[in-house]
């Protein structure tokens, strides 16, 4: 990760996302804000897209536990772990959450409001992600120039003294005799 604006996006959406994730899961920051919480995951837990296909009712109580901890292991993974593949993984999974909540937004028929935060979301994960594909590909292009420069470079060797020595004395021996 060699950009600032790609380090400082994921620590700042590491920590929203860890914010938002234990909001959902307990009440410990806001008893308030995870009771609205609670009663809009019912809502949201009757329009889940795989409900109708498997026949499978979601409790809602479900929903909302495994949607906070995705986000606070994805936003503890996009804020404080080094490794770039590890901050991809939590950067897609952030992702096709907010895909999902999009879609749940949408189907319980939320109002625009209600959905633009998500929206928000989504597009600066989205934006995230391009910053780093653009970085990896500039970084792999630097690496490909460095090795094709080592390639084309002529290596100047210096020979051996020894067969210097043999092709000196050699050519210098063999005039004589012719």
């Amino acid at each position: 990760m060699g950009s600032i604006v790609l380090k400082s996006l994921s620590v700042l959406l590491g920590i929203f996302f860890l914010f938002v994730g234990t909001l959902k899961m307990s009440p410990v920051i806001s008893k308030e804000l995870h009771k609205d919480l609670r009663k809009d995951y019912v809502k949201y837990a009757k329009v889940f897209p795989l409900s109708k296909m498997i026949d499978f009712k979601v409790p809602a109580k479900w929903y909302r536990r495994a949607v906070g901890g995705t986000e606070v292991l994805s936003g503890v993974c996009l804020a404080f772990v080094p490794y770039r593949n590890v901050k991809q993984g939590a950067n897609i999974t952030l992702l096709m959450s907010h895909l999902l909540a999009v879609y749940t937004h949408y189907a319980a028929k939320d109002k625009f409001e209600r959905m633009a935060p998500a929206l928000v979301f989504l597009f600066m994960l989205a934006g995230r992600l391009v910053i780093d594909y653009q970085l990896r590909r500039k970084e792999l292009a630097e690496l490909l120039n460095l090795k094709l420069k080592n390639k084309n470079r002529k290596k100047i060797t210096f020979p051996k003294l020894s067969s210097f020595l043999l092709k000196f004395l050699h050519i210098n021996y063999c005039k004589d005799l012719f």
